[in-house]
């Protein structure tokens, strides 16, 4: 189901705004490297600017990953205002002892509800890895050695965020997600929701939450309004007003808008603004001096590329100045690749047991110029086909995966496929060549957290 419409439209004059100024931000965003798949931008409660670049659509949910910290974070405040914790609670009293190692370390008692929001566990570096290879990561988080006095050092830390999930569950008897869903989701009008579960039952917290580009504008909204919506305090505002603000300095980040200081699960950012962010380009930007909330996904690897795009193109456009004049395509779309038509194949079917990024495991080519590429489900949840062909893009839903458009060509005596997994920001190049009885696929896709090449040949 998808997300209902709860913002109002205005045009950028009626809120004192340039739509030159605008265009030329789109028109900046679409000619830089990064690619924008959605934005949509609130002036003074008013969506001002929506854009989708086609194939993306507005109402699609979309893969968050770290945005998703901030919903935790809501999810905190709004168990502590119902007096079910405190920031100062030790993070050990929510577990049983058989969860906790034999020797509970002075760091790990000193840890609290407020490191785990502030990235200052104690940790020496992300405990996420550490935790992915078990299916206890309640277990492991704890066994972990904490190195530092907790509230001394800054790391950024996902199985942190984990753990809030996991005592938010402990302490409501319910996944967070269907803690949120009744106290914010609902009211919101994101009722297409959904959130990753671990193995081990609870909600992953600092990731894997979808949700459409409006409904994620209505949290940022939300944000600016201290937490009322429709006249009713969803959140309290002194939650939203500690979370946002500077907690912990990060000065250890490198990249500018990573260094301005960290709340509880929010980013604070130069010209005091502050977000949340994540991986391969998903921002929810709140500019509180101007009222204004700013939604983009997309896909990169240089996330700092997107925000120096908004400093220079939009917060002018903000501050009433002159901004650089880009012009803007009359059409905002990802174009398929082309090539020349397909050899048809031999119909068999190769199959690829080496584990890779991608989740590939078999091709076969179709006589009639056609590729169909098996993919497993990385949770284990199960399998599913995609059908490639030559042209324009085609689109399939599958369960496991949402929407996926396709395309292909030929090049020479390879079978040359592109997948779009619309709902993230994963795109994928299959390059297959079939010699003897065995092929070779190239894979490339265009952002990863681990290789974003590898070559498979199946075995004979």
């Amino acid at each position: 189901m998808l997300g209902v419409s709860r913002l109002p439209r205005s045009t950028p004059e009626a809120q004192g705004l340039s739509a030159a100024a605008l265009d030329s931000f789109v028109g900046a965003l679409d000619a830089g490297e990064p690619e924008i798949q959605t934005i949509m931008l609130l002036r003074h409660g008013q969506v001002v600017l929506e854009e989708a670049w086609a194939p993306y659509r507005l109402e699609d949910p979309h893969l968050l990953f770290s945005v998703s910290k901030s919903f935790t974070s809501t999810g905190v405040g709004l168990a502590i205002d119902a007096g079910l914790l405190s920031l100062d609670d030790q993070v050990i009293s929510f577990f049983e002892a058989d969860e906790l190692p034999e020797t509970v370390s002075d760091n790990l008692a000193a840890m609290k509800i407020r490191h785990l929001l502030t990235m200052t566990t104690g940790h020496s570096q992300d405990t996420v890895e550490a935790l992915s290879r078990d299916r206890r990561m309640v277990k492991i988080f704890l066994g972990l050695e904490v190195a530092h006095e907790p509230g001394t050092v800054f790391v950024y830390n996902s199985g942190a965020t984990y753990m809030l999930s996991a005592i938010v569950q402990r302490l409501t008897g319910e996944r967070l997600l269907d803690y949120l869903r009744p106290r914010l989701f609902e009211p919101l009008g994101a009722t297409e929701a959904t959130w990753q579960v671990s193995r081990e039952g609870i909600t992953t917290g600092g990731w894997g939450l979808s949700i459409n580009t409006e409904s994620l504008a209505s949290f940022g909204q939300l944000l600016l309004q201290h937490g009322e919506w429709d006249g009713k305090q969803l959140v309290p505002a002194e939650w939203y007003e500690a979370a946002t603000s500077k907690q912990v300095p990060n000065d250890s980040e490198e990249n500018p808008d990573w260094k301005q200081g960290y709340g509880f699960q929010f980013w604070r950012g130069r010209h005091n603004t502050f977000r949340g962010d994540g991986a391969f380009g998903q921002y929810c930007l709140v500019f509180p001096d101007y009222d204004t909330a700013l939604i983009i996904t997309s896909a990169t690897t240089n996330m700092q590329a997107i925000l120096n795009t908004v400093w220079e193109y939009l917060l002018p456009a903000l501050e009433g100045k002159e901004v650089p004049e880009v012009s803007r395509p009359a059409r905002l779309e990802l174009l398929p690749p082309v090539g020349s038509a397909p050899v048809g194949g031999d119909g068999r079917t190769y199959r690829f047991t080496e584990r890779n990024d991608a989740g590939l495991t078999g091709v076969r080519l179709e006589a009639d110029g056609t590729g169909v590429f098996s993919f497993e489900e990385f949770d284990g949840s199960g399998s599913h086909e995609v059908v490639c062909g030559p042209g324009d893009w085609q689109e399939q839903t599958t369960p496991g995966a949402g929407r996926i458009l396709t395309s292909a060509y030929g090049d020479g005596d390879a079978f040359v496929a592109t997948l779009r997994w619309v709902e993230t920001p994963f795109v994928a190049k299959f390059t297959c060549r079939v010699a003897g009885d065995s092929m070779t696929v190239d894979g490339e896709l265009n952002v990863s957290f681990g290789p974003t090449e590898f070559t498979l040949t199946s075995e004979v």
